[in-house]
């Protein structure tokens, strides 16, 4: 990453933040009530320091062995941050996973609850947790099917209890995201949860309108991803 890149980092992020509140006061939302998750997939440890500085606590990441790399040596002079698996999550990487994350979000089938039962046992820990629901139905997307994630949602409750947290979607590129972001809401709101990880850089202001608690913004913060990833 160039230097002009670093430097803006703390720009860009209040950029993100102030976009933020306002999506929330027009929806008629508290803006505490909405968190931004700094996606650093694929970026350097440097550009997650500048975020650290900027005073960014809550990161995301797609890859286990990415996140093991970066953020463990962080945790002991930056106490308060957060480190959410945002990515497709193979069952080997279970245990790695729920040793280092605070929230993975990326629960999609049983095999991987098991994988995940097994590590925490292990581990002695639970991370908080995330359904994520494919809510096109997109053959190459992670996520459960729309028709299956009900059972499923209820599966993980009686699994993980309160670890279970709420929902995660990446709607369609192609399509309006407000539908997907609505099925979403409504689905949450039928299971009781409390958390809606929706909307990226190019539509968290209509996810926050729509009932968001998590966006995840990656390029918006961090500029476009290194030729080199």
């Amino acid at each position: 990453m160039d230097t002009s890149l670093s430097s803006s980092i703390a720009e860009r992020l209040h950029a993100v933040r102030t976009s933020m509140q306002a999506a929330a006061l027009a929806a008629g939302r508290d803006p505490a009530s909405v968190s931004l998750v700094a996606v650093s997939k694929f970026h350097p440890l440097q550009s997650v320091q500048e975020a650290l500085a900027a005073n960014q606590c809550v990161f995301g990441e797609n890859r286990v062995q990415e996140a093991a790399a970066k953020f463990p040596p962080l945790r002991p002079t930056h106490p308060a941050m957060r480190l959410h698996l945002i990515g497709g999550l193979q069952t080997n990487k279970a245990r790695e996973a729920v040793r280092i994350a605070d929230m993975i979000e990326s629960l999609d089938r049983p095999a991987l609850v098991d994988a995940i039962a097994r590590a925490a046992d292990a581990e002695g820990r639970l991370p908080d947790l995330l359904v994520e629901v494919n809510t096109g139905d997109e053959p190459q997307k992670f996520g459960v099917p729309k028709e299956q994630a009900d059972a499923f949602i209820r599966l993980c409750q009686q699994r993980f209890g309160a670890s279970l947290r709420g929902l995660m979607c990446i709607p369609p590129a192609e399509q309006n995201p407000v539908p997907h972001f609505q099925l979403l809401r409504n689905m949450a709101q039928t299971h009781g949860l409390p958390v809606l990880s929706m909307g990226m850089s190019a539509d968290f202001e209509q996810a926050i309108a729509q009932g968001a608690t998590l966006v995840r913004v990656g390029s918006a913060i961090f500029g476009p991803r290194p030729a080199l990833a």
